[in-house]
């Protein structure tokens, strides 16, 4: 065997890739066109698992919009709808009105928690698994390997001069990534307006143009994130690995190179000890592996999504070379520096930042579900006009002007009946109708209904500059009540 040959092999079996870490921090300039990245298949169990949560996340995506939720025939039947024309957002059971944006603030709240104590506990699993510029690329590269081929053939072909056979697959492969990103922004508007109506108009021309607008917007940047740019999103746009630094500490379990039984690496002949030695036996198979272009053993890095497929990947040399697999694994930074002092590992899962974290998720979801579940049906709120505060009529009384707003969220049309209590000799109109105290309005299901009121008091009846005034609304024929209170201003007696 010659000995360029030879240099190619890191054990008997084991091909050495010729292959640099392009994306490896060491290895970048700050101003660098940009390196194409090969990542090469492998199989296992981290691999499997990437592929079952996009399979179940593409297909939650592009199907919720069509599932349909019966909410009686006032409100829409689709169960994920955001309603900007109705002024909407239902989800299944729940619906929330503009006036409840602080639970959409609340749902932030808890997805945010939540992502510090996944981070806390497993470093970055979301980068690695939920992302959608993780999800999205996954798809695209094994779009762009169904057509291409795996690495060495991809890197084959882009060297290649133009030919049919290149033409086609490349002209192939370009068409279903446009495909996906059309789709991707087509069931993005499918959140925002009737799934099916939409889709019965949208290639006609009869749907609005902000969903021609949006349709566009997102199979652009599917189509240029996912298909073009890759990692450049998690290395040079996305915020979220400076963040993570303050989420978590040298307790959280990350996918990392177990130095103290790795190194010193160097290729292995058959028949050789593996006395004096690491089993790392410098295969780059971990490099070639990896969607970012970064090579593990060099240490935790920002570029690092967790994706585990190194792991899968050093798992399947381990096993040809005859060694225990997990020389890359998930593990902690303290776990690493103690097996290298020749102690026992030790996992900390309950730590002060991780507690702090579950008992925040734990009061903000509580908040959240005892919010959801004690909520009201009706809604009062009732200002008073600040210009003029009040008038004063020919008659010598004194006059304040209201807006008496109520919030019907039933799906039925409801009267209501409204009292007002207030200063001596107080009187009321609404609509050119005037009564003393009490009058019954209509307020259609499921919206919110304004009334222009006006309060009367005669002058020898006024005592202070202000005074309370109630108002108690109720729905004909339950018990449920709500109360609003404001003030009346005069300007004192005279």
């Amino acid at each position: 065997m010659s000995t360029a040959r030879h240099n190619l092999i890191a054990a008997p079996g084991v091909e050495k890739h010729r292959v640099e870490a392009v994306n490896d921090a060491t290895q970048r300039k700050l101003y660098k066109k940009r390196e194409q990245i090969y990542p090469k298949l492998v199989h296992g169990k981290f691999r499997l698992a990437k592929w079952v949560f996009m399979i179940l996340a593409l297909g939650a995506y592009y199907f919720i919009p069509f599932l349909r939720w019966d909410r009686g025939l006032s409100a829409p039947d689709q169960a994920v709808l955001i309603d900007f024309e109705g002024r909407r957002f239902y989800f299944f059971f729940i619906e929330i009105w503009p006036q409840e944006i602080y639970y959409v603030s609340g749902l932030l709240i808890i997805a945010a928690l939540a992502l510090f104590l996944v981070s806390a506990l497993f470093g970055r699993v979301w980068c690695g698994y939920a992302c959608p510029q993780t999800v999205w690329t996954d798809l695209f590269i094994a779009v762009e390997r169904l057509f291409e081929g795996d690495r060495n053939k991809r890197i084959k072909l882009d060297r290649a001069k133009w030919s049919f056979d290149k033409a086609w697959r490349k002209i192939g492969k370009h068409a279903v990534w446009l495909v996906i990103a059309a789709a991707t922004g087509g069931a993005w508007i499918l959140y925002f307006h009737d799934a099916y109506d939409t889709l019965s108009h949208f290639f006609t021309g009869g749907s609005p143009l902000s969903a021609y607008l949006f349709f566009g917007v997102l199979t652009f940047t599917t189509y240029t994130l996912a298909g073009t740019m890759r990692e450049q999103v998690c290395t040079y746009m996305c915020p979220w690995p400076r963040i993570q630094a303050a989420m978590t500490d040298r307790d959280a379990l990350n996918v990392a190179y177990r130095v103290d039984r790795g190194e010193p690496r160097g290729p292995h002949k058959k028949g050789e000890s593996w006395e004096g030695r690491g089993d790392c036996i410098d295969c780059k198979a971990c490099v070639v592996a990896c969607p970012m272009g970064i090579d593990i053993r060099n240490g935790s890095q920002l570029e690092c999504i967790q994706c585990a497929l190194c792991i899968d990947a050093c798992d399947d040399i381990m096993k040809k070379v005859d060694r225990p697999t997990g020389l890359i694994s998930y593990d902690t930074d303290i776990n690493i520096d103690r097996r290298q002092q020749g102690l026992k590992p030790v996992y900390r899962f309950l730590r002060p930042r991780v507690l702090v974290y579950a008992i925040s998720l734990a009061i903000a979801g509580s908040i959240m579900l005892f919010g959801l579940t004690t909520r009201a049906n009706l809604d009062v709120n009732v200002t008073r006009d600040r210009n003029p505060n009040f008038v004063t009529l020919s008659d010598g009384s004194v006059r304040n002007g209201y807006t008496l707003k109520i919030i019907n969220r039933t799906h039925d049309d409801l009267e209501y009946t409204v009292e007002i209590d207030g200063p001596d000799g107080l009187e009321w109109r609404i609509l050119g109708q005037e009564v003393t105290r009490g009058l019954t309005v209509d307020v259609p299901a499921e919206r919110t209904q304004d009334f222009r009121l006006f309060l009367t008091v005669p002058r020898d009846a006024i005592t202070t500059s202000n005074e309370s005034v109630v108002f108690t609304v109720s729905p004909q024929g339950s018990d449920e009540t709500r109360t609003a209170e404001t003030v009346f201003l005069s300007g004192g007696p005279q």
